[in-house]
């Protein structure tokens, strides 16, 4: 670990609060309640100790333990400095040290950033960390998409803002979390419900990452509600399919805390069986994208077995098959088809008893604490009809705080009714229930990971020989979509498609945001102002008017 002293003694910057008549409402109807995420752990490890929190694939942690650790991390980071309110970023593969590092800043009322993903370079990394300010930073050396050619650590010894940087080694079984010792506890606890705890970025149709402001009243509305909806206990074992990078992961991870329940990360080594490891956690729900579901089930039609245990399935990301609903209702797991995100958390579901048309047919219905209408598409003021397509907003106890540091961009997202206006296109049926036609926000989901298409255009458009590119989907049975980079040439130029993504790579794109498909074209349909109409791009690929090629990159160290 290194400490940077703060020799000049900035005071930490001022976060929002809730305003009080949404305190005063949501405290009234019991959604948000005087306890903290931190609260709550403590109050199961007092009852009940030795029961299991948290595991990855090499440890276990009791809630005593996990509190235990989490007392340990706040005491050191707040003898380096940390006061409340100031920003801890979290860059780790999936393991037991986020889910610590969460909640020491639950106790001591840090904000946690742990959205830092393997998918980002070190320059994302490095400009978020800016962004945030943040005071530390928790990391594992050699994880990230370029880590293998690109050292974060001259970035980092830049950053004015840093007082402490935790390097984590690879996961072994002996070794104390973080280095530290356990700790006393006696740090003074300073977590308050309504104080910001938790920032993760977000992005829209640009992908420019906006912070999220959610504090743990926030957070723990939306976790009651589902599990009180699917019956989650402190009997429960909840698996996460994806990191406590994701906001997926993290709501599971909040969920499992909330009914003093043990949350399982997805951390198998390469070629380890996921059936297996289901097993033999006892795992009760799983959450993930469809992509693990379509995976999950290939691996039970070879198996030929069962999974006794597990009762649900959170899918989000993209709607559930009709087929992976009813293979996954024939092995006695109902999924749960929702409709959710990072501002407003996983407000929207199924519910056990739906039938499997309305699993496959619609996104849910909104969860108690939480309201969802449809308006017009032209005018966001104006509600919609039962089945009207339009654009969906909401309000309720799980909504965010704001945008950090962004007041135009808050206030932009609402109507004049204090509507979250999503961006999203859909229609509500009579029931309540909801169906989504469409996105405005401009993103290609791959298996669950958001790919943002005006990134990948911007840089292919520093190529000399592209003059127009758009970035659009391909259908993909198991992954969902992938993306099909389409560019028109200036005159007189030629470019062979991995030259365009030897291109990207070296202006800094993820390799996980990589195309897939390569298009040439003559000319890019257009509107009349000149606009790219991505939908008739993807009318002809979908008709077959035009066949986009396959590609691969291959980073240079692993070419042959």
């Amino acid at each position: 670990m290194i400490v940077t002293p703060n020799p000049l003694g900035l005071l930490n910057d001022m976060l929002p609060r809730p305003d009080p008549k949404r305190k005063a409402l949501h405290y009234a109807e019991g959604f948000w309640r005087n306890e903290t995420i931190y609260d709550l752990a403590v109050a199961r490890a007092n009852d009940a100790p030795d029961l299991p929190a948290v595991r990855d694939w090499h440890r276990s942690l009791s809630y005593a333990e996990f509190v235990a650790a989490a007392d340990a991390l706040a005491g050191n980071l707040a003898r380096n400095g940390l006061v409340a309110g100031d920003r801890v970023a979290v860059w780790l593969p999936a393991r037991i040290e986020t889910a610590v590092a969460i909640l020491a800043c639950a106790r001591n009322g840090y904000v946690v950033s742990p959205g830092l993903q393997r998918d980002h370079t070190g320059a994302q990394v490095l400009d978020l960390l800016e962004r945030m300010s943040a005071a530390a930073v928790i990391l594992q050396p050699g994880f990230g998409a370029d880590a293998d050619r690109r050292d974060i650590e001259p970035g980092l010894s830049e950053l004015s803002c840093l007082r402490c940087i935790y390097r984590l080694a690879d996961v072994e079984e002996s070794e104390l979390l973080f280095g530290l010792s356990e700790g006393d506890g006696s740090e003074p606890l300073v977590g308050d419900p309504d104080s910001v705890v938790y920032l993760p970025f977000t992005s829209g149709t640009t992908g420019e990452p906006k912070g999220v402001l959610h504090t743990d009243n926030t957070l723990l509305a939306n976790a009651r509600t589902i599990a009180a909806d699917w019956h989650f206990s402190s009997a429960s074992r909840i698996y996460t399919m994806s990191p406590l990078s994701h906001n997926l992961g993290f709501g599971a991870l909040i969920s499992a805390i909330a009914v003093g329940g043990e949350l399982i990360l997805h951390d198998l080594p390469k070629g380890a069986s996921l059936l297996t490891r289901l097993r033999d956690t006892g795992a009760t729900f799983l959450f993930g994208v469809p992509t693990h579901a379509i995976d999950l089930l290939a691996e039970l039609r070879r198996d030929g077995g069962e999974l006794p245990n597990l009762a649900g399935f959170r899918i989000s990301g993209a709607a559930v098959p009709d087929a992976v609903c009813a293979e996954l209702l024939d092995h006695g797991i109902t999924p749960q088809s929702g409709y959710g995100m990072t501002e407003a958390c996983s407000h929207h579901y199924t519910l056990p008893d739906d039938p499997p048309a309305r699993i496959t047919g619609t996104s849910g219905t909104a969860c108690c604490g939480y309201e969802v209408r449809v308006f017009a598409q032209d005018d966001p003021n104006r509600e919609a009809g039962v089945n009207e397509i339009g654009q969906i907003g909401g309000r309720g106890s799980s909504l965010m705080l704001g945008y950090f540091e962004d007041a135009a961009a808050t206030a932009a997202s609402f109507n004049n009714a204090g509507f979250f206006m999503t961006g999203d296109i859909g229609a509500l049926d009579a029931d309540g229930y909801l169906r989504i036609t469409g996105r405005k926000k401009d993103v290609i989901i791959r298996g669950g990971h958001n790919i943002y298409p005006a990134r990948i255009e911007a840089l292919a458009m520093r190529h000399g020989a592209v003059e127009r590119a758009a970035a659009v989907p391909v259908p993909d049975e198991r992954l969902g979509e992938r993306v099909c980079i389409t560019v028109t040439l200036r005159p007189d130029s030629d470019l062979e498609p991995n030259d365009l993504l030897m291109h990207l790579d070296a202006q800094g794109l993820s390799k996980y945001d990589m195309p897939e498909f390569f298009l040439q074209v003559d000319e890019m349909p257009v509107t009349a102002n000149g606009k790219i109409m991505k939908h008739a791009l993807n009318k002809w690929i979908e008709q077959g008017t035009v066949a986009p090629q396959p590609v691969r990159w291959t980073p240079p160290n692993q070419a042959r």
